[in-house]
């Protein structure tokens, strides 16, 4: 109740006072709505929705409102924040060192998740016990488990649009849209968001295993015998295959 009535606040002054520190409270709220979401987990759980496997509906409602109040506080805090002026037409480089980060943030995803999820669906207990394997070639199909896989890296490729010159303008390959500018939020929104919901995953599912451990609720042998799933059970909405 709280969190809603600051929302509620933040949504009225940015409509009656728009300036600079209203544009940034909107903002800010349209993070912690996206976070809070989770919105890659809708990746996983629409598709199994629509595909009539069993799906906690409130939750994929909760989930998609909180989306849905994201986006709108972002586009509030878009339109009452300083114009903007025209954006150059052609190719931009960027600096080496956002291009390093950039590929770094690509990295990540596929070494973190796409390679053991991978090795999971091909049968091979990287990181897990064979009983947790057991459990996941019972109840995860093949074509869910390649979706598993690939989603987080194809997600991650976003993010290196930013810094590439298909992310700037379209390439040729694209119908009707070769050589036009690629629209900035287009461009940024998609990257942002999956870029805040990977790095938030991370960070809770460290927050958890670390509470876990000081309390004795997981011990270090177990980490070292399970370290892919140590942390990620007890995240809200992480039903982890």
């Amino acid at each position: 109740m709280g969190v809603g009535v600051a929302l509620a606040v933040v949504l009225a002054c940015t409509v009656r006072m728009p300036g600079s520190w209203t544009t940034t409270g909107g903002w800010a709220a349209a993070a912690l709505l996206l976070v809070v979401a989770f919105p890659l987990h809708l990746l996983f759980e629409i598709p199994a929705a629509l595909a009539g496997r069993p799906s906690d509906w409130r939750d994929l409602g909760a989930r998609l409102a909180l989306v849905a109040g994201g986006v709108l506080f972002a586009g509030l805090a878009n339109t009452s924040g300083p114009r903007r002026g025209p954006v150059a037409v052609g190719y931009r480089p960027v600096p080496r060192w956002t291009r390093r980060w950039a590929y770094v943030a690509v990295a990540l995803p596929v070494v973190g998740w796409a390679v053991p999820h991978a090795l999971w669906v091909l049968g091979v207990p990287v990181g897990i016990s064979e009983r947790e394997l057991n459990d996941i070639e019972q109840n995860l199909s093949t074509p869910t488990g390649v979706a598993i896989t690939l989603v987080p890296p194809l997600a991650g490729l976003l993010v290196l649009g930013l810094v590439r010159r298909w992310g700037q303008q379209f390439p040729r390959w694209v119908p009707g849209l070769h050589g036009r500018q690629v629209p900035r939020r287009l461009a940024v929104i998609p990257a942002g968001v999956v870029a805040l919901t990977l790095v938030t995953y991370g960070v809770l599912s460290i927050a958890v295993l670390v509470g876990e451990l000081l309390t004795g609720d997981t011990r270090w042998s177990d980490v070292w015998d399970g370290w892919a799933d140590a942390a990620m059970t007890d995240l809200p909405g992480s039903e982890h295959p």
